[in-house]
């Protein structure tokens, strides 16, 4: 309480004289650095700033700003040297208060010299420009950050524009490639062999829709229904996931079997076509948004796109999908297939050397929102990383086939947010989720 109770009888004592009271207007300059100054100011009301430039006056820098309360002047006018060492202008119309040079210690006797009863004011004051330091220092490194980080992403961007024009010559052969092979293949059954032609239909305009759990237990009941073995009854599960198998498939199971994979193929080549032109425009873009976004987006369609595609990195995982049953979005399918492969592929590599490697993909909805909850039994991600995953360039990827650029789940996160949605990372020893939420309207 001592400095306070010093502070006020200062002011009260020193400042309070209407004759040594100054008004000056925003815009105006109180000091010149390297100016004349015997006065110590007090500010009533109104703001400040001080400033410095440099010796050839080219560049001058903000250093601190003077509010209602805080005094400038104190260097100039203790050390005696009577030159300010900064420049002072009014912000904002102000009221200001001063003393000077000639300004002689009141009540000397009890409370020393004018140094040792303003000693309180120079700590005081010191104080306060250290506080007022840290907080320009805190905002610097925040703007340097963001600065750092929007260089990066303007490097990215323009990596990714000298790369896009290639990859999208090679996605737009494959593209062309499989049409050509789907048509060719169509042309041959028709003049050969017209009755293996529904199953090559099948496969092609279908896919493979069922997880690994699901054609497990679908392929125990087809070997009790039809006696079939196991290998065939598998095959035969991914190909009609439900419901009483039509007689034809039996009648020549094998060639059916072929084509039906082979069409299955042809389909997955399609969706890995225009999955993989996706990814080449989102990293492209790098913050902008997919234009063709249509109405009318099943979301758990997408999810089991996503699933189709990564069958390779699924094949020992136990895959769980427990689907709700959900509004239609307006969004783009190949965006929402690449949130959902990023996130599950990122799972299959996390739970490489997991012994029973489980996958768990949860969907629901509300009355304004769809969320998907993907989670993994693989290893708890640590929360220093899990701060770090959504940044550009961070990568845990580094040896090996399993090398990464660190943009995955950072383009992830910017197609969520483009959505207007979020997505979080949850991690304990037992179980690492990512939960996504998008508005439905």
């Amino acid at each position: 309480m001592q400095q306070p109770m010093a502070l006020q009888r200062i002011i009260e004592v020193y400042f309070g004289d209407p004759a040594r009271t100054l008004v000056v207007k925003s815009g105006t300059q109180v000091l010149r650095q390297d100016g004349y100054n015997d006065r110590l100011y007090w500010v009533k009301s109104g703001k400040l700033a001080g400033y410095m430039h440099n010796e050839s006056g080219e560049q001058t820098a903000r250093i601190f700003r003077v509010d209602p309360g805080m005094f400038f002047g104190v260097h100039s006018f203790f050390s005696r040297t009577l030159v300010a060492s900064t420049t002072v202008i009014a912000e904002e119309d102000s009221e200001l208060a001063w003393i000077d040079s000639t300004t002689t210690a009141v009540d000397a006797a009890q409370f020393g010299s004018l140094t040792e009863q303003f000693m309180p004011v120079m700590v005081h004051e010191l104080a306060k420009r250290q506080v007022l330091a840290g907080q320009q220092a805190i905002a610097k490194e925040k703007a340097l950050q963001k600065l750092y980080a929007a260089e990066q992403m303007t490097t990215l961007g323009q990596l990714a524009a000298g790369i896009a024009h290639e990859l999208n010559n090679a996605i737009g052969v494959l593209s062309s490639k499989t049409e050509g092979v789907e048509a060719a293949v169509r042309q041959y059954l028709a003049q050969h062999q017209p009755e293996l032609c529904p199953f090559l239909i099948s496969g092609i305009d279908e896919g493979q829709a069922t997880t690994s759990s699901q054609v497990r237990q679908r392929a125990r009941a087809l070997q009790q229904t039809y006696g079939l073995a196991r290998e065939p009854a598998r095959q035969l599960a991914r190909a009609v996931p439900e419901g009483e198998v039509p007689p034809a498939w039996l009648a020549n199971l094998e060639d059916a079997l072929a084509y039906w994979e082979m069409g299955r193929d042809l389909h997955d080549m399609r969706l890995a076509a225009r999955h993989a032109a996706g990814i080449v425009r989102s990293v492209k873009q790098l913050g902008g948004v997919d234009q063709t976004r249509q109405p009318g987006v099943d979301v758990n369609d997408t999810l089991h796109k996503s699933l189709s595609l990564l069958q390779s990195n699924l094949r020992r995982v136990n895959v769980v999908l427990q689907p709700a049953e959900l509004p239609s979005l307006t969004a783009s399918t190949t965006e929402l297939v690449q949130i959902w492969v990023n996130i599950i592929k990122n799972a299959c590599d996390a739970m490489a050397e997991t012994q029973a490697p489980e996958l768990e993909i949860v969907t629901r909805s509300s009355r304004r929102r769809i969320s998907v909850i993907i989670s993994n039994n693989g290893p708890m991600i640590d929360e220093a990383i899990r701060h770090k995953v959504f940044h550009p360039n961070f990568t845990t990827k580094k040896g090996g086939l399993s090398f990464g650029l660190g943009l995955g789940l950072s383009i992830v996160q910017r197609i969520v947010h483009s959505y207007g949605g979020s997505i979080s990372l949850r991690s304990n020893p037992d179980r690492t989720q990512f939960r996504i939420h998008l508005p439905i309207a």
